[in-house]
């Protein structure tokens, strides 16, 4: 092993365990303020509907996952909704850290069935949206920038550096030609 592959190898795992970090704080918050849809049938019917409101698509599954020809074809379908529509995509390991995170509890006692982690979208409200693209045509504003601001809108409850973390992890991660970027969210 050379030094190059030493010191990149440990640079990565920074920046994975940076990038992981960010997300697990996303999260958070985004629930936190109601931006997020959970369920591969529900986030469907959102990016159907609504794909403006999707800042970011998070495909989740564990090794038990692996087999099933159903969720499989489900990924592949909202993966090449997501690149027609511009939306970054993660592909995310570690279903119970994000059972944690979302405050799921696999063993309820009331006898709920768990929700489905496998798909989950952090959305901004189409309101909000609508709001400040008006307030952008309403004021005198260059096409240019109302087209950027319509492949990157101001986003008020994902104005924070974990979103712009993801964001550029994903960025990067296309750029390298890793259009799915996968990330492990590890057990705390």
């Amino acid at each position: 092993m050379t030094l190059e592959e030493v010191v990149g190898s440990s640079t990565t795992d920074k920046k994975m365990e940076t990038v992981s970090q960010a997300l697990e704080e996303l999260l958070v918050a985004a629930q936190r303020q109601d931006c997020l849809t959970v369920g591969v049938y529900e986030s469907a019917k959102l990016m159907n509907v609504d794909p403006d409101s999707v800042v970011l698509c998070l495909l989740n599954t564990d090794e038990e996952d692996a087999d099933d020809i159903a969720l499989q074809i489900h990924f592949t379908l909202l993966q090449a909704f997501c690149c027609d529509n511009d939306i970054n995509i993660l592909r995310v390991s570690g279903m119970r850290r994000l059972a944690q995170l979302l405050g799921d509890d696999p063993e309820d006692s009331n006898g709920n069935e768990p929700r489905d982690l496998h798909c989950i979208l952090v959305t901004v409200s189409s309101s909000l949206l609508r709001s400040t693209f008006q307030r952008i045509h309403s004021s005198e504003v260059t096409p240019p920038l109302s087209m950027s601001f319509m492949q990157n809108p101001p986003v008020q409850p994902m104005q924070c550096q974990a979103l712009q973390d993801v964001s550029s992890f994903c960025a990067e991660s296309r750029c390298r030609n890793q259009w799915v970027p996968c990330l492990e969210l590890k057990d705390r």
